[in-house]
């Protein structure tokens, strides 16, 4: 039962047993004058729209904002300062609140860094800048064999399942994007009509368990996926190999979380534990993979398709460039995953152990690549 409820249901109930206690006693009245008030505030909390801590927690929800007020000096002086919190410094988290808020578009005060601190990174500035046209700012995805490529933004919205997310989230993440004009990647868990209410640019991601596009026994589908990449919405085909917190380690979505709306998207039974292998098994190998990228390219209309996985061995990047020679045969896009990424999916064990950092490994990647003559 959400907090709105609960709220609603202990009114009625305070004033009812109010109500009952003032026959016995016109003292009891007095709990009317000490609830009404609170009654009122939690209604105005509801209604309004600018906090949704508020609106989703009347009344308790003004004691977060109060320890917020106390917290931020506890948390400076006795415990850290805004610049050196992780993953996210308090800087960083504030600003960008109050820019979703549309509060506030600068930091006021100036620098607050030390400048002159190891490790201290700037941005370069031109003497003289001149007007840039924006489509410059967008990357062209489609290799030649791609009949629709995407002219794609630098900063976009990276994976993220409709289940580990709620629809709501959702569907602000995709609204979103179709303002700002990037694309949304649906994360391995399928495609959820969350996704298109909006109509924002999608990049459907397929994972071991092939969630949307899976036959009965959980094989791929090319029906099912032809079906939905062809969709106008899809821009993009990306096939998860491994990511940074859980690389090849698979995962299962336990049966009491596979509700019909999630078995629907899916495509898997109701109620029923779903494995997603730590593998695909679609390719086993350099030169299946790419042959299923070319196959996928194909059903989906010729759109880009491109593979995630975060680096293990240097060994297999190597060997994927070179197999990419030798057949002549590209993904049209490599995204770069690296061991710092986040999941609820993985064991301790594998999500501080496991895979490279992003710097280590991205900077692997576009070595290999530039040496093969892709870049």
């Amino acid at each position: 039962m959400s907090p709105r409820k609960i709220f609603l249901l202990v009114s009625a109930f305070v004033f009812g047993f109010t109500a009952f206690l003032s026959y016995l006693s016109h003292f009891f009245m007095l709990l009317y004058f000490i609830w009404v008030p609170v009654f009122l505030i939690g209604l105005s909390d509801m209604q309004q729209r600018k906090k949704a801590v508020l609106r989703n927690f009347p009344v308790i929800g003004h004691f977060r904002y109060i320890l917020e007020g106390i917290r931020p000096e506890l948390q400076q002086y006795f415990v850290e300062t805004n610049l050196n919190g992780r993953p996210i410094p308090r800087e960083v988290r504030s600003i960008v609140y109050q820019r979703a808020k549309g509060a506030l578009q600068t930091l006021p005060f100036g620098t607050q860094r030390d400048v002159y601190e190891d490790g201290y990174e700037w941005v370069t500035h031109c003497l003289h800048p001149i007007s840039v046209d924006h489509n410059r700012l967008r990357i062209m995805v489609g290799g030649p064999e791609c009949t629709k490529p995407y002219l794609a933004s630098r900063f976009n919205i990276s994976a993220m399942s409709y289940g580990s997310l709620s629809g709501n989230a959702v569907m602000a993440m995709n609204k979103g994007a179709k303002m700002g004009g990037f694309s949304h990647n649906t994360g391995e868990g399928g495609i959820s009509p969350y996704h298109e209410k909006h109509g924002g640019d999608l990049v459907w991601q397929i994972g071991t368990g092939y969630f949307g596009c899976r036959t009965a026994d959980g094989h791929f589908s090319e029906e099912l996926f032809a079906e939905k990449a062809k969709k106008e919405q899809v821009k993009m085909i990306e096939i998860k190999i491994s990511q940074g917190a859980k690389p090849a380690h698979g995962g299962i979505l336990p049966g009491a979380k596979v509700t019909p709306e999630i078995a629907a998207i899916r495509g898997v039974e109701v109620g029923k534990d779903v494995l997603s292998p730590p593998y695909h098994s679609a390719f086993d190998d350099h030169q299946s993979m790419l042959r299923f990228i070319q196959k996928l390219r194909q059903l989906s209309g010729g759109k880009p398709v491109g593979i995630k996985f975060c680096v293990g061995h240097k060994k297999d990047v190597t060997d994927l460039c070179q197999t990419m020679v030798d057949l002549q045969t590209f993904p049209d896009f490599i995204t770069v995953d690296g061991s710092e990424g986040g999941t609820g999916a993985a064991p301790l064990e594998f999500s501080n152990n496991v895979g490279m950092p992003l710097n280590v490994g991205l900077s692997h990647v576009h070595n290999e690549l530039v040496r093969h003559g892709f870049a």
